[in-house]
């Protein structure tokens, strides 16, 4: 790394210096000479070539799922991870919460809640991973109970019920196999509704 920014650095890659866009977490603990390794994505405007990078593939990934929402650009997917870290992204989400949005700079209530409504079902890997205790407490990965999650947003269920349902039946030691999870997940799922119909 030649040098940095609040929120860039310039990387050396064979010979040629490049401008990059990060996190400016990662630009902060960035020091002149460090050995970096990135996730890129480049972005083409009419006027420009913007390459952002990131530490991680999960951050690269959340960063073009943003992209993809109506009224956030490059720079303000960059400002939402500079907040938010992608299990609080996909936790607020999941719960529907557009408050972690609202305190981003540049992001207004109506975008806020158009990122929630957006992104509902795209993130359940990341919300998985939020729950590496209960999942590995019974044996399973995060993989599966991110196959169990999406199946079950696929069922109808929304994806913050689901995601606790996954960790509730991992925390109680159902087997890693997914059917076994999913089956219990869904149990968990149709127990509110057994009581209404015994009211």
């Amino acid at each position: 790394m030649l040098s940095r920014g609040s929120d860039w650095l310039i990387v050396l890659v064979a010979g040629v210096g490049y401008r990059v866009e990060v996190p400016s977490a990662f630009a902060a603990a960035s020091y002149q000479g460090d050995e970096v390794f990135l996730h890129t994505q480049l972005v083409p405007r009419e006027d420009s070539l913007t390459l952002f990078g990131f530490q991680t593939e999960e951050e690269l990934s959340v960063f073009k799922i943003l992209l993809t929402v109506n009224g956030v650009g490059p720079r303000t997917a960059l400002g939402i991870l500079n907040t938010l870290s992608p299990q609080q992204l996909a936790a607020a989400v999941a719960a529907e919460d557009d408050k972690p949005f609202k305190a981003v700079s540049g992001i207004g209530p109506k975008t806020a809640k158009l990122i929630v409504v957006s992104l509902a079902g795209k993130l359940a890997g990341i919300v998985a991973a939020e729950e590496p205790a209960a999942a590995q407490a019974a044996g399973s990965t995060p993989e599966v109970a991110s196959q169990v999650i999406i199946g079950l947003v696929g069922l109808g269920y929304s994806e913050a019920d689901a995601a606790q349902a996954v960790a509730d039946a991992a925390g109680a030691g159902v087997d890693a196999d997914s059917a076994q999870l999913l089956r219990a997940a869904l149990k968990l799922l149709q127990i509110p509704k057994l009581k209404q119909g015994q009211r």
